[in-house]
């Protein structure tokens, strides 16, 4: 399958590359409201570690089976996805239109992915519900900030102060 213009590389850790994928969406429509409120590179840079960060964290504290390898999340399905997702990604393409409009998710959809759905705000929901569960929201302040916005009516001007006192920087 491998040919030269494409590389595969096999990664144990399959529960994490699954991670990677739902959670990076999450990043993404955080990275789109940090593009459709004006934010430099600087600032969507910031989005993306954090949000790595967290996927980390998130990561460590759920797959259990088995230790969880920082390296995993240098491969293609970590880092690098996450920035393609975050600079051309829908769920990135739809946070950006959503700060820009105030049109809800489900109108944005309509409107922009003909017939597609996003990732992002389902799993933002999804993760929000067991971070509650387990009593762990205020360690995910990015997570948990896209689901609020997208679903709680939070504005989403206030979306950079997740970063601000983000426990990474503690």
């Amino acid at each position: 399958m491998q040919t030269t213009n494409f590389r595969v590389t096999v990664v144990v850790e399959s529960d994490v590359v699954e991670i990677c994928g739902a959670l990076k969406n999450i990043v993404a429509v955080g990275a789109g409201f940090c593009d459709g409120l004006g934010f430099g590179d600087n600032t969507k840079a910031a989005v993306i570690r954090l949000g790595l960060m967290e996927m980390i964290a998130f990561a460590k504290v759920f797959c259990t089976d088995c230790p969880v390898s920082p390296v995993t999340f240098l491969e293609s399905c970590g880092v690098a996805d996450l920035i393609t997702t975050c600079y051309g990604g829908r769920n990135r393409k739809i946070g950006e239109a959503f700060a820009k409009t105030g049109k809800s998710i489900e109108q944005l959809e309509i409107e922009m992915l003909n017939g597609q759905k996003l990732q992002g705000p389902a799993t933002a929901s999804e993760v929000h519900v067991i971070l509650k569960q387990k009593n762990m929201v205020e360690k995910f302040p990015l997570f948990t900030a896209v689901h609020q916005i997208c679903f709680n009516g939070h504005p989403v001007t206030e979306f950079i102060k997740c970063l601000q006192n983000h426990p990474e920087h503690m």
